[in-house]
């Protein structure tokens, strides 16, 4: 019996997805090129529609240079916001199934080991002392400090006293550290009201002035998550089964572990220093492509490295008329999509 056989097996029931013979290859093939072809669509919209919808026709004329210098203006703003959103989107998918994946918890999200809370602790913090803005590269520079060093703060309390680190206790270690820098953070703003628009504008998460530094920046870091996270979707599918039974199928359990949550930590980090915290994807778009694909991690971090970028390009089209900032209608977007998949879950366990 193969590994991915196993994996169907003991994942099922702990994350709730399907049995593995819901999902063959050909319907794995098949989704893939149908979630690729919804992404190329909604990237065309994503440069088509905004505060002024932009022709079809004057969209090509643009693309192949020949179009209006105004709209060409236009059409490059929108290329990097729709960049942008790709890279987060699909950066916090695929940390969130990793989290999913090594907790076997289908609540888990990328914020679980202060990764949100500890951005959010740095860029108040600059924002307060140092006057720095949001939505600048220095920002992005400090969030992802801010956020590198809250999983340190988690790591150094979930071992400590042990010879190694549990998942329950790097869990329990998160949630106080959030608990704890989110403490602070509300203290800084009621304290420091005049600092406090500057800090919701990146708190609730944006891509209004989104640009292609912010990307470049951070892609490095997304890269080698996505690496880290490819070279340990194996040994994810055989740790489903359990601590022994991955052992014995030659699974060096400790490593692939941290090089999951290395993984979830460098992406999720990336993408809230980017943007600022976007809830809900991390959480929902793994469940979605679970329904899609079944349990295999591979085809889980490909299926959310096409969904996730959609979820989060839907979601900006349809807050651009009015604004509305990204972290608020993803929630609004995502959370249909998430309880059709449950259902379809549920009918078929």
């Amino acid at each position: 019996m193969s590994t991915d056989s196993l994996h169907a097996r003991g994942a099922e029931r702990t994350l709730g997805a399907p049995r593995s013979g819901a999902s063959g290859r050909g319907r794995a093939v098949s989704v893939f090129c149908g979630a690729f072809l919804v992404l190329l669509l909604v990237c065309l919209a994503s440069l088509a529609f905004g505060h002024k919808s932009v022709a079809f026709g004057d969209l090509v004329d643009v693309l192949t240079g020949d179009g209006d210098p105004y709209l060409e203006l236009v059409i490059d703003s929108r290329i990097e916001r729709t960049l942008l959103a790709v890279g987060v989107g699909a950066a916090l998918a695929v940390a969130g199934a990793l989290m999913q994946g090594v907790t076997m918890n289908p609540l888990a999200d990328p914020g679980l080991f202060g990764v949100n809370a500890g951005a959010a602790a740095a860029m108040v913090t600059a924002s307060a002392w140092f006057g720095v803005s949001a939505g600048t590269t220095t920002s992005v520079w400090i969030a992802l400090l801010g956020a590198a060093a809250a999983v340190l703060v988690v790591h150094t309390i979930g071992t400590a006293g042990s010879a190694g680190a549990s998942v329950v206790r790097l869990v329990l270690a998160g949630a106080v550290v959030a608990a704890i820098l989110t403490a602070y953070v509300q203290a800084v703003a009621l304290r420091m009201p005049q600092h406090f628009d500057n800090y919701r504008y990146w708190v609730v998460g944006s891509l209004g002035n989104g640009r292609l530094d912010q990307l470049t920046l951070v892609l490095p870091f997304i890269a080698v998550g996505l690496l880290l996270a490819l070279a340990c979707s194996s040994g994810l599918n055989a740790l489903a089964l359990g601590q022994e039974s991955a052992t014995a199928l030659g699974v060096n359990t400790l490593w692939t572990r941290a090089g999951a949550l290395g993984a979830a930590t460098l992406m999720s980090a990336a993408a809230t220093a980017a943007v600022g915290p976007i809830a809900f994807v991390g959480l929902a778009v793994p469940h979605i492509v679970r329904a899609l694909v079944g349990l295999d991690m591979r085809r889980q971090i490909l299926g959310c490295l096409l969904i996730g970028p959609s979820v989060v390009l839907v979601a900006d089209i349809v807050g651009r008329p009015q604004e509305l900032m990204i972290g608020v209608m993803t929630a609004f977007v995502g959370a249909p999509a998430l309880l059709l998949a449950v259902r379809r879950l549920g009918d078929r366990a």
